[in-house]
């Protein structure tokens, strides 16, 4: 399982026209889903992505979480989770990317309801999403900018 995650002022998901879902600061978070990806792939994301510290400080370090986006005022930031089949892209052989590693739909929208489902648990609140499988116009302003990948076959 792959994530994308980017650190944004805000972020929004259109689909057909229409806003699905949008956020103020927080993180905007593109998951991609592989056949072998299981619960602990998603429980380890899970806690790497809500402790992860790219916000800044009072003295304008990045050392605070999505959690602690507020600092003193006590403020969350807000996650958006949106299904990114192309994060599995192979380009090794010529120009064309491959997505043979990336989980078909049987296998990606479960998994990526689940991984929806464990960051709101672990967050106490909703994560807005944008629509599996649908075609999305993703507009985000990435603040810093910050821009992170994270495998959890590498556990870097």
């Amino acid at each position: 399982m792959r994530l994308l995650i980017q650190r944004v002022s805000r972020a929004s998901v259109t689909i057909g026209g229409e806003i699905r879902s949008a956020i103020g600061k927080g993180l905007m978070v593109l998951v991609g889903i592989e056949e072998a990806d299981t619960q602990e792939d998603i429980d380890w994301l899970t806690g790497k992505l809500l402790r992860l510290r790219i916000f800044d400080d009072e003295a304008g370090v990045m050392n605070l979480d999505v959690q602690q986006v507020g600092g003193v005022q006590q403020i969350e930031g807000e996650v958006m989770v949106v299904s990114q089949f192309t994060l599995h892209a192979s380009t090794k052989k010529g120009n064309r990317p491959s997505y043979f590693r990336a989980a078909g739909e049987a296998i990606s929208r479960p998994m990526y309801e689940k991984f929806v489902a464990s960051v709101e648990q672990a967050l106490g609140k909703r994560v807005a999403t944008g629509e599996f499988g649908a075609d999305m116009k993703v507009a985000l302003v990435n603040d810093g900018p910050v821009t992170i990948w994270i495998d959890s076959r590498n556990k870097e």
